[in-house]
C-alpha cells in the first residue's frame, strides 16, 4: 500500500470504531476507508454528490452508467464513443490505469494498483450509487 493512503485509510477505521457490531460493520468500514481513499485520491477533480462542483463528471451514481454520459461535461471523443457502462471491473480497470484502459481519454492520475484501496474506493462508489443503472447497462 502506498504511503499516503496510510494516514486516510487509518482515519477511516478509527472512525469505526465506536460503531456497533453489526453483520454491516464490516461493510461500514470498507465504505468509510473508502471514502478517504476518494477523497485522498480522486476528490480533486471528481465530486462525489451531482450538486457540487467539479473539473471531472461527478461520480455519484457512477456504477452501471455509460462511459462518457454525465449530462453537460465535455468529455473526449474516446470516452464518449467508447460504449463501455462502468461496472465495478470496468471501474478498477479505470483506476489502475486510465490512459491505457481508454487511449484518448483527456483524464490524467497516478494509477491506483493496490487492489485492497481499489476494493475500497468501489465500495464507497457503490454507497454513493443508489440509483440502479443496471437497465440501462443491458
Amino acid at each position: 500500500m502506498r504511503p499516503q493512503f496510510a494516514l486516510p485509510l487509518c482515519a477511516a477505521l478509527v472512525a469505526t470504531i465506536g460503531m456497533p457490531a453489526s453483520s454491516d460493520t464490516y461493510q461500514d468500514v470498507k465504505i468509510a476507508a473508502g471514502k478517504s481513499l476518494f477523497d485522498a485520491e480522486c476528490r480533486l477533480c471528481h465530486a462525489d454528490n451531482a450538486d457540487d462542483a467539479s473539473y471531472g463528471p461527478p461520480l455519484e451514481n457512477v456504477l452501471y452508467r455509460g462511459a462518457g454520459t454525465f449530462e453537460d461535461y465535455d468529455y473526449s471523443i474516446a470516452l464518449e464513443a467508447s460504449g463501455i457502462v462502468w461496472t465495478p471491473a470496468a471501474l478498477r480497470a479505470w483506476m489502475e490505469d486510465n490512459a491505457g484502459f481508454m487511449p484518448g481519454t483527456k483524464m490524467r492520475h497516478v494509477g491506483i494498483k493496490d487492489r485492497t484501496v481499489q476494493d475500497f474506493i468501489l465500495s464507497y462508489l457503490a454507497a454513493i450509487s443508489p440509483q440502479d443503472n443496471t437497465a440501462a447497462s443491458d
